[in-house]
Formats: C-alpha cells, structure tokens, sequence
C-alpha cells in the first residue's frame, strides 16, 4: 500500500468519525425535546433554584417612592451589592428579609429582637432591579392602644436609600401560569395588588395578545396605589382592562375617571363585566376580600384549578363546601415562634417550605 493510499484510508477514517459524531448530536437535540430559557427548568415551571444564591444576600436600597398620596405605601428598589446577576423570578412570588427592630420588651430597654419577613415583588420580572412595597400596618381600629406593625414600621422610618438589607431569594408558589391562551383576572384588595403589579407587568411585556382584568377595590383615591401607573397601561394596552373598586370615595373622587365602580369586589360585579368563557383568577387581599370571593368563585362554577389565591395577613380560605380537614398548600395564619435560648423570634407560616428550614 503507497503512502498516499494509506493517507487517504486515515483521511476518510477520520472524515466517517466526524460525521457520525454530528447525526448523535443531531438525534440527541431532536430526542431531548424543545430548548427552555435561561433560569427554567420546565415551561411555565418556577426558576431553577441553581440561578439563586443561597442563603442570605446583601442588597442595597437604591431608592424609595411611596405608591399612594396618604404615604402610606412605600416602594423600595434593591440593587445586589456584589454586582452580581439578579436570579430570575416569577411574577408573583416574594423575597425574604431579616432585620434588626427595638424590642421594647427587653429589660432594660433599648434592646433588639430579629425578626423574618416576607414581601411580595412588585417589579417587573426582567428589572434590573429588584422591587417591594409595603403598606405601613396601623394599630387597628377597634385597639388604638395596640402596637402598629413591627416590620413594615421599620421599613417606613428606619429603612433609607443607601441601607443595606439581607435579603433570600426569590420564592414561593402563586405565581402566573405560562399559558396565554386563557384570560386571566386578577382580583386585588389594599396592599394585595403587589404580587398581581408584578403578574400584570408580565403579561403586558411577555403575552402580549393575551386579555388581563384587573379588578383593584381599595377605599378611595387616597390609598389607590399605583394609579397613574394603572391608568397609563390601561391607556398603552387594548387588552388590559382596569376595574378600580372604591368602597369610599371621596367627595373629589370622579367615578369613570378615578374608578369604574362603587361598592366592593364581589361575584355580582364579576358576572356583570367579565365576558362568557373561560378564565384564570388570582387573588391577593384582606380575609374579607379572599373569605368571600374564593368561595363565591367556586359556587359560580369556576373550576378549583382556575383559582390561584394568596392571603396576607392573619387571612386563610376555605373553599365552597370544603371539607373541615385543611387542604394541601392552603395558607395558615402566621404564627410566632421564640427560640429561648438565643431570644430570637421567627414568624412562620406555610408560605415557607418548614419550620426547620426557615
């Protein structure tokens, strides 16, 4: 055999080798099924918890602006202070913080206590920024003389652009569904409208073609947060519809300008402006707005897996005709657990995986 056979063999060896490799590459993509974005492990599926960091991480508030004109919702936007990517999230979901709060229980006084806080994002998912509002809880009412909330107190007065915040990454399980084929309606009562801002952002800039109803039911434009915001989509998106819900206005409040209706959110005003077929909801609010809207949902013939719901506060929901035995995944109020030995206290509820891993 010459040298110039031989070379030959070696060269179309070589040549038969390279394109084999290429038809198992090509079989293989075509076998694993459709490529995904970057931060999912499924479609529709919540971020893939590798693009996160674990446990806490220092953020930066970069800026604060109250939402309403009492001042009484405050939005703080989180910068990561290592410069490093933010981990992806779906709109919906919360960020986990600690702090550091007086405790005027300790002798003597002056002390501290740490507590954990969740709050929902508000931002839209593809920020640069992370971004949370929150509500400045007074003493209720009916006990003036009660403390006014620890965490959204510190927040409001001791929070500034600047401080620097513990933060875990983004978490939880309402969040939006991934199908734009279906309308959605969000349904959000005060301080409730946060995690659907984020929902409704992402609609608008990720499914474009799909309808959104918004019904927002707050006292009067006082509190209404998010209103010009509100009102711009509205204005920039036909498929967007805004239904703002005072229960009392005031005597400046023009209703088609300022709100569309009067009264509270309800299944009557539902069936009155929502058209014929099939919709995705998803409500956040007070226990009033979630104790008669979910079940009232369920007993107008909505089936139970097109009802996504999150309560804040002291909230839980019981569905139409539900069993007395609580079903999986439904919210429980929150509860406080103090570690003696440390005297740290930890407030948990169901919105965390345990008791052990918070």
């Amino acid at each position: 055999m010459t040298a110039a056979l031989l070379l030959g063999w070696i060269v179309a060896a070589l040549l038969l080798q390279l394109a084999a490799g290429i038809g198992l590459a090509v079989w293989l993509r075509r076998h694993a099924g459709p490529s995904l974005p970057h931060g999912t492990d499924a479609i529709g599926a919540a971020p893939v918890a590798a693009s996160a960091w674990p446990g806490w991480r220092k953020f930066r508030v970069a800026r604060r602006e109250f939402e309403d004109a009492a001042r009484t919702q405050c939005s703080f936007y989180l910068e990561p202070v290592d410069g490093a990517a933010l981990a992806p999230f779906r709109p919906g979901q919360y960020l986990t913080f600690t702090a550091r709060v007086a405790d005027p229980g300790t002798a003597p006084p002056g002390g501290q206590r740490t507590i954990t806080r969740c709050y929902s994002l508000s931002g839209q998912p593809n920020a640069a920024r992370y971004r949370i509002t929150i509500k400045r809880v007074a003493a209720p009412q009916d006990r003036p003389d009660a403390p006014p909330g620890v965490s959204s107190s510190h927040f409001h007065d001791q929070v500034h652009e600047g401080d620097v915040l513990e933060v875990k990454p983004p978490a939880g399980h309402f969040f939006l569904d991934a199908d734009p084929s279906v309308p959605v309606v969000l349904i959000a009562g005060g301080i409730g409208i946060t995690p659907l801002l984020s929902m409704l952002a992402g609609c608008l800039g990720e499914q474009p073609g799909r309808d959104v109803h918004l019904y927002y039911g707050v006292r009067n434009s006082d509190v209404h947060a998010f209103k010009a915001q509100l009102e711009l989509w509205a204005r920039q998106h036909p498929q967007f519809h805004l239904h703002g819900v005072y229960s009392r206005a005031l005597a400046g409040d023009v209703q088609g300008q300022d709100y569309q209706h009067a009264g509270h959110v309800d299944a009557a005003l539902l069936r009155r402006t929502l058209p014929h077929g099939r919709h995705t909801f998803y409500l956040c609010g007070p226990a009033s707005l979630m104790q008669s809207l979910v079940p009232a949902l369920a007993a107008w013939g909505v089936p139970q897996q097109d009802i996504h719901h999150e309560a804040f506060g002291p909230a839980s929901v019981r569905a139409a005709q539900a069993e007395p035995a609580m079903a999986q995944g439904t919210a429980l109020p929150a509860l406080e657990v103090r570690f003696d030995t440390s005297g740290r206290t930890l407030e948990w509820s169901t919105r965390d995986e345990s008791l052990l891993a918070a």
